[in-house]
């Protein structure tokens, strides 16, 4: 099979998953941005956010954004970029809280299926919690000052009636219906691509060096790669599987989570973020940096409390 044939077929057989998402995210985005759009005219967002005000500042971040970062977490990462162009706010708040939202989202979910491999449901909430606001006021300490406004923001002060919010409304999600569409379609192009030549195994086998220094065994370079292209819903399946075919262990399907729940959907997650304007370098590294913060330090934890009980037991 050339090239040419193999790109003709991906293509085709990317297409059906591609709309199903597609339309899914329709449902989904739709409804969530309409609403808060009319909440933000009638002023019901604003008296929100003076309730969050207080801790969003310490982030460098308006009161207002809790309203995209909740929906994130209980929900997905689509439905909180919904929220997000749905309210007015500057690059630099936008970034911070892209890096919040792809910290923390899908919790209910995602936090599921890392209990079905073996960790703690309540742990990873909390940790990726904990960490979404330490990576923001991380971002707020070292992002330069960015003056321009977040390009698929809402102005708020263009908007004198319901009519002209609709059409506002209705031209902002267009394009970005459009744009996502163009986005899952070429991240299912790739995927099938991989399938079709048979490549997860070659990749995974070159990444199993960069495992040592995410703290992680090398046979995890597999799942690693899993949960990067795949994300974590996909991934936890890949994960049951090996488990009940006793090709990881659970301890190690548990450090590997902990590195996951920080970084994982890393291609998806990126392109998504950048093509509405928010820089790939801020996200990728800002997941890389607490990913080996995560695994390390507790690597660092479990070693002091080896080290003091097996002290206290001596004594």
């Amino acid at each position: 099979m050339n090239s040419f044939q193999t790109a003709s077929i991906a293509a085709k057989k990317a297409l059906p998953p591609t709309l199903k998402t597609s339309l899914w995210l329709l449902k989904l985005m739709l409804p969530i941005s309409l609403a808060v759009r009319l909440l933000q005219y009638w002023g019901i967002i604003d008296a929100i956010a003076r309730w969050f005000s207080p801790l969003f500042h310490f982030l460098g971040l308006p009161g207002r954004a809790a309203i995209p970062f909740f929906t994130t977490a209980l929900n997905t990462t689509y439905a909180g970029i919904a929220v997000m162009t749905s309210i007015p706010l500057t690059l630099r708040e936008a970034t911070i809280l892209s890096v919040m939202m792809v910290l923390c989202h899908a919790l209910p979910v995602e936090s599921a299926v890392n209990r079905m491999t073996g960790s703690s449901f309540l742990k990873m909430c909390i940790l990726r919690l904990t960490m979404a606001v330490i990576a923001a006021f991380y971002l707020n300490l070292v992002l330069p000052q960015m003056t321009a406004t977040f390009s698929y923001a809402q102005n708020d002060a263009a908007i004198s009636s319901i009519p002209i919010l609709l059409k506002d409304w209705a031209a902002n999600m267009t394009k970005m219906v459009a744009l996502i569409f163009l986005i899952i379609y070429i991240l299912m192009f790739i995927q099938q691509i991989i399938q079709i030549h048979h490549l997860m195994p070659r990749l995974s086998r070159s990444l199993r060096p960069l495992m040592k220094v995410f703290g992680l065994p090398e046979d995890a370079a597999y799942l690693w790669l899993v949960g990067n292209i795949l994300g974590i819903s996909y991934g936890g399946a890949v994960m049951m599987d090996m488990l009940e075919k006793k090709l990881i262990t659970k301890e190690q399907a548990n450090d590997v989570n902990y590195h996951l729940i920080m970084n994982h959907s890393l291609l998806e997650d990126t392109s998504i973020f950048a093509a509405i304007g928010i820089s790939a370098f801020w996200i990728v590294s800002s997941r890389l940096i607490f990913a080996l913060i995560v695994v390390w330090g507790r690597k660092l934890i479990l070693h002091m409390r080896t080290l003091f009980l097996a002290t206290c037991h001596h004594h």
